[in-house]
Parts: structure tokens; C-alpha cells; sequence
């Protein structure tokens, strides 16, 4: 729009000034009145073919001529400028298209974020901090240019649409995040997706409280209130301030303490498959420190003791620096 914008600016600048020397031209020359001068310039710019106004001099036909010859080129300047930028567009749009559907095609345990509001940028920041592959869908197109402009993957359609969801590979999806404008849109969105990939984990963000459960039961994995949760944030920076700051530390949402909480799944060929948290010795050579563990049958233990033995299947929850974090993944994550 930028490039547009200027080439018009161009364009409106030399068809100006065109005018003005012809109308200055013709007051100087013939010494017509102001209004006849711009007048006959704009006349013979346009090549209308009315008459002149009054019978020229030798020296007014051989200022025509010039003007006639200025305008000519104006106008073909002018017509290729648009003609060129129109021809840049739709061929810029054609192949930008071409270029985001093979980028999608390649694309595969990914995750499709849905509405680019306020929600759905936080949690682009934090897929892409996150290093994860994410595409963007949004039925704004100018929210999906500033997704491009953030260097995402953006598509400007209806996510609630099954061909939308089907274009943007949901059937290859690792996750969907489902942060439409209204709880009615992301309960449709939510039964869409569910019924074309039934493997799909879904987060929902939700307005109203009574419209939780009714995600949940559409089958939403985990559903949001950014209103309520900011409201508890809130008090609770007031109640427990050094609480507050340090989640915010472990989330990202701080500075100064680098560490942060994961989530490491343990492979069926890692070395720790079927030992205890003390033969892992986790803590003393990585750094880490294991806050819970999620069993594979979906039980939580918090706060596991060292006795806990950990089992293929498993994930656990960890804190520790980035690099520890990293460390620690690629042993756990042997056979996944």
C-alpha cells in the first residue's frame, strides 16, 4: 500500500504542475482570464477536442504545442504508473497465495491460530518463543497483514468454514487455538475442528462464564477467560506481589530470572525410562527441578518424591534455564 500510495502521490504531482504551467502559460501568453486559462489546459490535456476559447497567436499555438506534448506524455505516464501498479497487485496477490498455500503444504504437526485480537497476538508471541510452526487465519484482512508483517504464516479467511480449515491442513494440526471475537464463533469453530481431526488439542478463549461449558462439552481441552484470569492476576500482584512476579519470571512475562517451565515427554529408548527421580540425578546435572509429573494415564503427581519412578509416556513438568531445559529434552525425548 505504501508503494501505491507514493505512486499516486507521483501521479497526482506531474498532472498538477502540467496544469499549472499550461494555465500560467495561457494567463502570460494570450492573457486569458485565471478560470479560461485552466480551462483551455485542461481541455487540452484531455484531448476533449472542444475548440479554443478565443483564436490563438503564433505564440499561443506555439505554447499549445508544447503543452499538447507535455500532456501526452503526462497522461501516458500517469496511465502506466496505475496500469503498472495494477498489474503488480493482482500478480502479487496471485503468487503471494501461491507461496502461502505451498508454505501451508509443508506444514504439518502445527497449530492454527484463529482471530489475530489481542489473545490471538500473545499467543502468537508465545508459539513463536516457543519455536513451534504456527499459521495465523483471520477473516481481517488488515489484522492478517500485520500478522504477515510479524514474519507469521497468515491466511485471510473464515476459520469457522470447514474448507478454511481444510486448506490451513487442520487434519495435520498438532493444536488449534480458538480466539474468535465471540463465544458463538469459537463454539462453531470448536465443533468444526473437532469433527475433522478428532485429535486435535483445542484451547478456546471465552467472554462470558456460562459459555465455558458449553466449549467443553463442543470439545475444547482447555478453555480461557482472559478477563477473569487478568482480574485474579491483578489481585493477586497486590495480595502476594513477590508470588505474582516470580510466576511472571517462569511464564516470560518478566525480566531478569531466566528460567522457565516446561513440559518434556520421556521416550520409550531415553536412559531414564524406568528409573526413580533420584537415580536421574536431574537436579545436580542439568540444573532442573521437577515440580510434577503427568502420568501417561492422564494422572497428575505433584511435587513427585525421589522414590517417584518415571515411566515411558510420561511428561514432565520442569523448571530450569533455557539451555538446561534443552539439554534435558534431548535425552527425555529418545523414541518419542
Amino acid at each position: 500500500m505504501d508503494r501505491l500510495a507514493r505512486r499516486l502521490v507521483l501521479v497526482a504531482a506531474i498532472f498538477s504542475f502540467t496544469l499549472l504551467v499550461g494555465t500560467a502559460g495561457f494567463i502570460l501568453v494570450e492573457q486569458y482570464p485565471p478560470f479560461d486559462a485552466f480551462y483551455m489546459t485542461l481541455i487540452t490535456m484531455t484531448t476533449v477536442g472542444y475548440a479554443e476559447l478565443t483564436k490563438l497567436s503564433q505564440a499561443g499555438r506555439i505554447f499549445n504545442s508544447f503543452l499538447i506534448l507535455l500532456s501526452v506524455v503526462t497522461m501516458l505516464l500517469a496511465g502506466g504508473a496505475v496500469t503498472q501498479t495494477i498489474v503488480e497487485f493482482e500478480l502479487g496477490e496471485f503468487y503471494g497465495k501461491r507461496r502461502i498455500k505451498r508454505m501451508i503444504e509443508k506444514l504439518d504437526n502445527h497449530y492454527i491460530v484463529c482471530g489475530f485480537g489481542r489473545v490471538g497476538r500473545s499467543a502468537c508471541s508465545e508459539l513463536q518463543r516457543a519455536g513451534a510452526a504456527f499459521l495465523v487465519v483471520d477473516s481481517n484482512p488488515g489484522k492478517v497483514e500485520r500478522a504477515m508483517r510479524s514474519g507469521y504464516i497468515a491466511v485471510a479467511a473464515d476459520s469457522t468454514h470447514d474448507a478454511t480449515l481444510r486448506e490451513v491442513g487442520v487434519a495435520r494440526a498438532k493444536g488449534l487455538i480458538a480466539a474468535l471475537s465471540t463465544d458463538a464463533d469459537n463454539l462453531f469453530l470448536i465443533l468444526s475442528a473437532k469433527t475433522l481431526n478428532a485429535g486435535l488439542h483445542l484451547a478456546a478463549r471465552v467472554a462470558e462464564e456460562e459459555a465455558e461449558e458449553k466449549l467443553r462439552r463442543a470439545g475444547a481441552d482447555t478453555v480461557f477467560a482472559p478477563y477473569t484470569i487478568a482480574g485474579h492476576r491483578l489481585a493477586q500482584s497486590l495480595l502476594q506481589p513477590h508470588v505474582a512476579r516470580f510466576l511472571d519470571f517462569t511464564t516470560g512475562a518478566g525480566v531478569g530470572l531466566n528460567v522457565s517451565i516446561e513440559q518434556v515427554m520421556v521416550g520409550a529408548k531415553s536412559p531414564f525410562a524406568g528409573k526413580s527421580l533420584r537415580d536421574m540425578q536431574i537436579r545436580r546435572d542439568l540444573g532442573v527441578i521437577v515440580l510434577a509429573i503427568r502420568k501417561a494415564d492422564g494422572h497428575m503427581v505433584f511435587n513427585p518424591p525421589a522414590e517417584a519412578e518415571v515411566t515411558a509416556g510420561d511428561h514432565l513438568i520442569v523448571m530450569g534455564g533455557a539451555d538446561d531445559l534443552r539439554g534435558l529434552e534431548k535425552v527425555l525425548s529418545r523414541g518419542v
